[in-house]
C-alpha cells in the first residue's frame, strides 16, 4: 500500500513537471519560485499580529539563557585574570628578590678570595661560582615565564574587555529590541482602536426617512394646534352680555301683538279692518 502511494505520488509530480514544461518552457523553475514566495507572503500576512509580537517576545526571551551564560563566563575569566595577575605580582616580588641575591654573589666574587664567609658558614670560591650561575639561569627562565604570563595577562584581559563589551551591547540591544516591541504593540493597540470606529456603520437613508417623518408629524401637531386656535375664537363659553329681563318681555309681547293684529286683518271684515287700522 505504501509502495502504491509512493508510486502514485511520484507519477504526480512527474506529471506535474511535464506538463508545466510544456506550458512554461525554461521560465518553469521561476513560475515555481515566484508562486512559492507569493505562498510564502500571503501565509505571512494572514498570521495574527499579536501571534508575531508574542513571537517575538518568545524569542528575545531565548537570549536570556545566552547572556547568563556569558555572564558566568565573564565572571569565571575575572577570576583567572585576577589569579594570572596575583601569580605575575608574586613571581615580579621573587625575581627581585633573587636579583639582590644575585648582585650580593656578584660582589663576593668580585674580590679574589679562596673561601667567602656567608653567613656563618665558609664556601669556597669555586662553590660560590656555581651558586651564582645557577641562581642566575634559574632568574632568566624566571624572567622568560613572567615576561610570558604577562602577555598572556595581556591578551585575556583584553578578551575579557572585548567579552564585557559584547555582552553590554547585547543587552543595550535588548532593552532595545523590548522597547521596539511594546512601541510596536502600542501602535497595533492604536490601530485596532481606530478600526472599531471605522467598523461602525449607519444606514444614512433610515436616517432621512426618520428625520421626514418627525418633520411630517410635527407639521400634523401644528395644524391641529392652529386648528383648535380658530375654533376657540367662536366658542363663548361665558357669557359676556346680560339679558335685560324688561326688554325681551316688552319685545315679546309687541311681537306677538303685531302678529295678531296681521292674522285678523287677513281673516276680513270690518271689525278685523278697524282693528288693524286702529293697531297702526
Amino acid at each position: 500500500m505504501l509502495l502504491k502511494c509512493v508510486k502514485i505520488g511520484v507519477i504526480t509530480v512527474v506529471g506535474c513537471a511535464v506538463v508545466g514544461g510544456l506550458l512554461f518552457g525554461s521560465d518553469l523553475v521561476s513560475y515555481v519560485r515566484s508562486s512559492a514566495a507569493s505562498v510564502r507572503s500571503a501565509l505571512k500576512d494572514s498570521v495574527p499580529i499579536e501571534f508575531e509580537l508574542e513571537r517575538a517576545r518568545n524569542k528575545l526571551e531565548q537570549i536570556v539563557p545566552e547572556l547568563q551564560a556569558n555572564i558566568r563566563m565573564i565572571a569565571t575569566e575575572e577570576v583567572e585574570v585576577a589569579a594570572l595577575k596575583d601569580g605575575i605580582a608574586r613571581g615580579e616580588t621573587a625575581m627581585s628578590d633573587q636579583k639582590v641575591r644575585i648582585e650580593k654573589l656578584t660582589g663576593l666574587l668580585g674580590t679574589e678570595e679562596v673561601s667567602y664567609t656567608i653567613g656563618e658558614r665558609q664556601y669556597p670560591r669555586q662553590s660560590v661560582k656555581a651558586e651564582l650561575a645557577r641562581r642566575f639561569d634559574r632568574y632568566k627562565e624566571v624572567e622568560v615565564v613572567l615576561e610570558g604570563k604577562r602577555r598572556l595577562l595581556g591578551a585575556r584581559e583584553r578578551s575579557l574587555q572585548a567579552a564585557i563589551a559584547m555582552l553590554e551591547k547585547a543587552r543595550q540591544q535588548k532593552v532595545l529590541l523590548e522597547d521596539r516591541i511594546e512601541t510596536l504593540v502600542s501602535q497595533h493597540r492604536m490601530i485596532q482602536a481606530a478600526s472599531v470606529g471605522s467598523r461602525i456603520q449607519v444606514d444614512n437613508s433610515k436616517l432621512a426617512q426618520t428625520e421626514k417623518l418627525i418633520a411630517q408629524i410635527k407639521k400634523r401637531l401644528d395644524v391641529a394646534e392652529r386648528v383648535l386656535a380658530h375654533e376657540g375664537r367662536f366658542v363663548e363659553t361665558i357669557e359676556v352680555d346680560a339679558i335685560n329681563e324688561k326688554d325681551l318681555l316688552v319685545q315679546i309681547q309687541e311681537h306677538f301683538s303685531r302678529t295678531d293684529g296681521r292674522r285678523l286683518a287677513a281673516a276680513g271684515g270690518p271689525e278685523g279692518s278697524m282693528l288693524a287700522a286702529g293697531e297702526r
